[in-house]
């Protein structure tokens, strides 16, 4: 396991101006396109072991020795870039989402990928589902449809309609969001068979870009979810709040601003929750990751400014590591995209001191 956050020495430096502000330790071997997504193992594993997806068609799978340093383990390749992934609740299993309209299960043990799921348009997010009575794959396409699969069969177990494509999803049993073009934003119970049980105005005014559900302090159960989207903000949302009050939003991934007024936006490309403090980190598309406490409603830290966005982030499952991917995000377009400078990097940091709770009240 990962040693005390004293074990972290500065990461290794680059040559390229201003891609590691922070002195964290880079990931050995990073993606050779746009990381889309990462996902710790889960705490049930004895080791700690890291999954990236890319637009590449590539996903990868690193070990997290104790010093930080990482060692490359294995990776598998889809027809299209691959959008998300998710571990299976023992760890020995890794499931991916793909632009080739397809998802994968791949056999760590093995070392084999077999395909679970088929969409008709690109599969945009995964999650396996772990419930007393069943356990199962749930993919979100582009195609307006939920499905959920027991990896045994071609077929799926179940299908939900939505109402636009799925942009964005979360899941904690017995919770499930789903946030769709339009604004749409759909919350599901899980329990005995997936069904909607709300339909949401969004507090957002722009498309949605990220999802993360978070839990009650005091019964570890799933009770809200932050919601990020393309214009610098974030809702705080409970899905029974106790005050109307309890849910509000704060700006994010915004320039200071000129004296004349003007002000740059940048989308929030993703949400993690630690799991231990109950803080959350963002991370945007100006080069940049916050962390926040959103009990207190202060922010903790913002990082120096990396020379391209952030695309990916995630928590290890002890809460002491924070990785974060630096690649370019297609924000500002073909015409922003500058093949020699704009290399992918994943970067580990040591974090568990910097995301504890602020001591300032709300």
């Amino acid at each position: 396991m990962f040693g005390a956050p004293k074990v972290f020495g500065g990461g290794t430096t680059n040559t390229i101006n201003n891609s590691n502000p922070m002195k964290d330790i880079e990931v050995a071997s990073p993606p050779d396109d746009s990381v889309s997504c990462l996902e710790f193992s889960p705490g049930t594993l004895p080791s700690t072991f890291l999954v990236a997806g890319s637009w590449d068609n590539n996903v990868r799978c690193w070990e997290v020795q104790g010093n930080g340093q990482t060692i490359p383990k294995a990776q598998q390749t889809h027809t299209g870039p691959v959008l998300d992934v998710a571990w299976s609740d023992d760890g020995s299993k890794v499931f991916t989402a793909s632009c080739d309209k397809t998802a994968k299960m791949w056999d760590l043990n093995t070392n084999q990928a077999t395909q679970i799921a088929q969409h008709d348009a690109p599969v945009k997010t995964i999650h396996f589902i772990k419930a007393p009575n069943y356990s199962c794959v749930m993919t979100g396409s582009w195609d307006k449809t939920l499905k959920f699969w027991d990896m045994r069969s071609p077929n799926p177990m179940h299908t939900i309609a939505l109402p636009e494509r799925c942009y964005c999803t979360d899941v904690m049993y017995p919770m499930a969001v789903v946030g769709t073009a339009n604004r749409g934003l759909i919350i599901y119970q899980l329990e005995n068979q997936p069904q909607e049980f709300k339909k949401m105005e969004s507090p957002l005014k722009y498309q949605h870009r990220c999802v993360k559900i978070f839990t009650d302090k005091k019964t570890s159960q799933p009770t809200g979810f932050a919601l990020g989207s393309i214009e610098g903000r974030v809702a705080i949302h409970y899905v029974n709040p106790t005050n109307p009050k309890d849910n509000f939003t704060f700006k994010c991934h915004r320039s200071n601003g000129t004296p004349n007024g003007v002000q740059d936006i940048y989308a929030v490309n993703s949400i993690a929750f630690h799991p231990q403090h109950g803080t959350l980190a963002t991370v945007g598309s100006d080069g940049r990751f916050s962390f926040w406490d959103k009990d207190a409603r202060t922010k903790l830290k913002t990082s120096e400014l990396l020379d391209q966005p952030i695309s990916a982030s995630a928590f290890n499952a002890q809460g002491n590591i924070f990785a974060y991917a630096s690649s370019y995000d297609w924000s500002r377009g073909h015409e922003g995209y500058d093949p020699t400078k704009m290399k992918p990097h994943i970067f580990l940091r040591s974090c568990f001191d910097e995301l504890k709770p602020s001591s300032k009240k709300s």
